[in-house]
């Protein structure tokens, strides 16, 4: 059963964070964590970035996503939301 992560990702920031935020979903993609991620407007500030994954790759994932927030800024930014369980 795959999972999905969740990323909150605000609607309104500047130009250098927009290109981290852009980086990081690229990152997502040639680490081999998806080959797409899905984006909806949760609100008027926030969209949410989705993707699937294999539950072996969810630790790796979420470590990766945590880091990358941390090591570029991105707290007021980028939130990891949830990991929820998908019925693939």
């Amino acid at each position: 059963m795959n999972k999905t992560i969740k990323l909150r990702v605000k609607k309104e920031i500047d130009r250098s964070s927009e290109f981290k935020v852009l980086k990081l979903k690229g990152s997502l993609i040639t680490r081999g964590f998806t080959e797409i991620i899905h984006i909806e407007d949760e609100n008027e500030d926030f969209y949410l970035n989705s993707f699937s994954i294999p539950p072996e790759h969810k630790k790796e994932a979420d470590d990766f996503i945590l880091d990358y927030i941390s090591v570029n800024n991105l707290s007021g930014t980028i939130t990891l939301v949830s990991t929820i369980n998908d019925n693939f």
